[in-house]
């Protein structure tokens, strides 16, 4: 593989006049830039990005771990960050930890190992990153997304899942359901139990009893929320209406709706969580919370690099508003 030398040795120049070439940072007359040019194309050069990274000790890369999922939400929000990325000049690296603790911490040992210029971490709360991991490379800054609490440096961007569950469970009371029942996330999400938490008040405040066997516990994944629709099913008293914790699950409730001969809103009203594109798609179209996934994106994405450029600043803690969309799934008694 030809280098940096050889194209300099083949166009009788010096390497740093190669260089000015090749990152076009310095002046070079046109006559000594053809030449360049044409060694360049006889020797098939390409730049070494890694000879670059340890020059100006950085490598462009974000690295990303992140726990695969069916549910949809997810790769709308590495869609988000990857364009971020782009925008700003990054290229992202992304691992999948498949719920594990210990391929987590050997993806993050990893991903610090190749000096990343950042991290983010998008992965179950019941396994935390190895803090003596994390401690190793302090220069290395951190985003936690959609995660808390966190004992660490870390940086947190999250919703504001408790807001969001109220929001829900509100609007269906609003519309004049009383007997609502609530299919919930994994509870050892912060995100799953606030919006539990926001359920919980909306009903109190509005003098609702929640009855027996109306919070089922789920996976914020399709067949879990499939499931969880046909355990409401066999209650003596079917809900009216469901605040589903994530639209993934809100489809798998469409679909044990379905095979169970009934009709949403007419039968069962729906409401779900996220807005992830396949939520308008629905027969009818899914009311959601709507959850900004591309801003969780770019945010992510802009608090490393501020981060960057001022490694000594407080520690933050960024929550993004949600917001209500009205569609079909939900009707007036």
């Amino acid at each position: 593989m030809a280098t940096m030398k050889d194209v300099a040795r083949l166009a009788g120049v010096s390497t740093s006049t190669v260089s000015h070439v090749i990152n076009n940072n310095r002046f070079v007359s046109d006559a000594v830039r053809e030449k360049i040019d044409a060694a360049i194309r006889q020797l098939n050069y390409a730049p070494s990005a890694l000879a670059r990274s340890l020059k100006l000790n950085q490598t462009r890369t974000i690295g990303m771990l992140l726990t695969a999922s069916s549910n949809p939400f997810y790769a709308e929000v590495v869609r988000g960050v990857e364009n971020s990325c782009y925008e700003r000049g990054y290229s992202l690296v992304l691992c999948n930890t498949a719920g594990d603790e210990e391929r987590m911490n050997r993806s993050l040992e990893t991903l610090l190992q190749k000096r990343v210029d950042g991290l983010l971490i998008m992965c179950t709360e019941s396994h935390l990153p190895s803090a003596e991991i994390l401690n190793r490379y302090p220069t290395i800054p951190s985003v936690m997304m959609d995660w808390a609490p966190f004992e660490g440096s870390s940086d947190i961007i999250q919703d504001n899942s408790l807001l969001g569950g109220e929001m829900a469970t509100d609007y269906l009371i609003s519309r004049g359901y009383t007997r609502i029942a609530c299919i919930v996330g994994p509870l050892d999400k912060t995100p799953a139990r606030l919006r539990l938490e926001g359920y919980k008040r909306a009903m109190a405040a509005a003098g609702l009893p929640v009855l027996p066997g109306y919070i089922v516990d789920s996976d914020f994944e399709f067949q879990g929320g499939y499931n969880a629709m046909n355990q409401l099913l066999t209650l003596s008293e079917v809900p009216q209406a469901v605040f589903t914790s994530n639209d993934a699950m809100a489809v798998g409730v469409y679909h044990a709706l379905y095979q169970a001969g009934l009709s949403v809103p007419q039968d069962v009203a729906v409401i779900g969580y996220d807005d992830i594109e396949l939520a308008r798609y629905l027969t009818p179209p899914l009311t959601t919370i709507h959850q900004p996934k591309d801003e969780l994106g770019e945010l992510a994405i802009d608090t490393l690099i501020h981060r960057l450029a001022d490694p000594g600043a407080s520690q933050q803690t960024l929550v993004l508003t949600p917001e209500l969309v009205e569609r079909a799934s939900v009707a007036e008694r």
